[in-house]
């Protein structure tokens, strides 16, 4: 005999199948469970298994996922492949621009920019610490001095564009260094007598905004190096960033950021370094 039990009051019934209602609640018998004791086997048959893959499984979770990754990482590929060409143009007009503002130009759309740069800039050349020159570059150049970065400068590869402001030369060197939070940088004008700053731009990863960020938003601040002396007599360089109430000698020292000591003495250092690379050059 078979016992069921109704889900609703408990009562159990023996027989061959649930009593069509309950005698107790008065529930009908469809909500009555079949009570397997312990020893005793269903004698229905065991669930036929599911075709296909079982979604809930852990292996399919894994497969789905790893699915996901690989297009994930597939499309990424392909629209940086894509796009690289636009970026890497772009990354060659915001350099260029900056050798413009070391320049004393500013203000050019992106057209105009590229313009000026091809008509100003005579060459893109290439020299050492010995003030030999490497390659001699081109004019409006982009394939030698141009291409290279801080890795380079570390190694004494030098950029060095040679210009011609109103018919008149000039040398436009890019120095690096650290601030508080990171790498800086910039480009520094040379007027033709070789130790005589013509324009300065200079630029930043993470310096803090409205202190150390200054050296790259305050023109009135880059326009304080213009005609600044570089070196010394003995060819030492001397330009350097202090503090107001320490400058002694304002023909070769330039007032700090107020309340950015770190990153001034970081644009000070990245100066007496740069032009101590560039020295045998420009003298």
């Amino acid at each position: 005999m078979k016992k069921f039990r109704c889900t609703i009051c408990g009562y159990v019934h023996e027989g061959d199948n649930a009593p069509e209602k309950c005698p107790q609640c008065l529930q009908s018998g469809d909500i009555f469970e079949e009570i397997i004791e312990p020893g005793m086997q269903e004698d229905t048959a065991a669930p036929a298994k599911k075709k296909g893959l079982d979604t809930n499984a852990n292996s399919y979770i894994i497969m789905y996922s790893c699915l996901m990754v690989v297009i994930v990482a597939f499309v990424l590929a392909f629209v940086s492949s894509a796009l690289k060409p636009t970026q890497d143009v772009n990354v060659a007009l915001d350099k260029k621009k900056q050798v413009l503002a070391a320049l004393n130009i500013r203000g050019l759309g992106n057209e105009e920019s590229a313009a000026k740069y091809a008509e100003v800039v005579e060459a893109d050349a290439v020299i050492d610490a010995e003030g030999n020159v490497v390659d001699k570059g081109e004019k409006g150049g982009e394939n030698a001095g141009f291409k290279l970065g801080s890795a380079d400068y570390k190694e004494d590869r030098l950029a060095l564009y040679v210009c011609s402001v109103d018919g008149r030369k000039k040398y436009v060197v890019p120095v690096y260094g650290m601030g508080l939070w990171g790498p800086i940088r910039g480009y520094i004008a040379v007027d033709e007598d070789g130790k005589t700053v013509f324009g300065a731009y200079f630029n930043h990863d993470s310096e803090t905004a409205g202190l150390g960020a200054e050296i790259k938003d305050s023109k009135a601040w880059q326009d304080k190096f213009i005609g600044k002396t570089i070196y010394a007599a003995d060819g030492t360089p001397v330009l350097k960033v202090l503090k107001p109430s320490e400058i002694k000698d304002p023909a070769t020292q330039v007032d700090g950021i107020t309340g950015a000591t770190l990153t001034s003495n970081g644009v000070s250092d990245m100066l007496i370094e740069g032009f101590g690379k560039y020295s045998k050059y420009l003298q």
